[in-house]
């Protein structure tokens, strides 16, 4: 899945412009390196978003193309 669709999908970012817009800037990371919005997220990734002043860092434990609001947060597990 694509990286900006995954951030949608996970609801770590609210609409996938905004995720591609913030790939375009070079916000999120993928294992440590700028990622494109194009990326194609595997289980195991570490994602780092950078928004503002809010930064989350999360590891991507399954890719599913359709997560309602309860499951959304199963997708991933935030790290310190």
């Amino acid at each position: 899945m694509r990286l900006d669709k995954y951030l949608k999908v996970s609801r770590i970012i609210k609409r996938r412009t905004v995720a591609n817009e913030a790939c375009d800037a070079g916000r999120v990371l993928v294992n440590g390196k700028i990622a494109r919005a194009s990326y194609d997220v595997k289980c195991g990734d570490i994602l780092e978003v950078q928004l503002g002043a809010r930064a989350v860092k999360a590891k991507v434990i399954a890719v599913n193309e359709h997560a309602n609001r309860e499951t959304a947060a199963d997708l991933y597990e935030l790290l310190p």
